[in-house]
């Protein structure tokens, strides 16, 4: 296996269910070293230097928080362990019936999934910030989403490299 396949099998999925992001990081990432900030920055330098539709595929990539992809057990294990970590596997039919709500009303204005990196979130700070965002309008919204995945895969490459201190 070549350098380039062993990085887009190992980082691949830190931008959810988008490979080619890794592809587009890997000569970037090689030729400073694999720390998870040099990564992280390789990544999402591939990540927004790709066109607004690929970054539109990127958040369309993303589950629904607590949605159906979670009830049916379908999750990434990286997707299933951060809503697990907020609590979004325990919600009562109340609290689903809910993200339900917000999950329909937000994909519906803007046309991808409510993302938000949730790692130290409670349910009650999630539910505050799609009230805080659903009034976005839908180039700001956009961003802001971008930047959260971004977020999310600095999270995620934290935990994949233990002994980077990358903040």
């Amino acid at each position: 296996m070549s350098g380039r396949e062993e990085f887009v099998r190992r980082f691949g999925g830190v931008f959810e269910h988008s490979p080619w992001v890794a592809e587009r990081a890997y000569d970037r990432a090689a030729s400073v070293g694999l720390t998870a900030g040099n990564v992280h920055s390789a990544l999402c330098t591939a990540f927004r230097a790709a066109s607004p539709a690929e970054r539109l595929a990127v958040l369309k990539a993303h589950p629904d928080l607590a949605g159906k992809l979670a009830v049916a057990g379908e999750l990434t294990p990286d997707s299933r362990a951060e809503q697990a970590s907020a609590g979004l596997d325990r919600l009562s039919p109340e609290e689903h019936a809910r993200f339900t709500a917000l999950n329909e009303a937000y994909t519906k204005k803007f046309g991808f999934p409510f993302i938000i990196a949730v790692k130290g979130l409670t349910k009650d700070d999630i539910v505050a910030a799609f009230a805080r965002r659903i009034d976005n309008p839908a180039e700001e919204e956009f961003e802001a989403a971008c930047a959260e995945v971004e977020q999310i895969a600095r999270l995620r490459l934290k935990s994949m490299l233990p002994g980077d201190d990358y903040a």
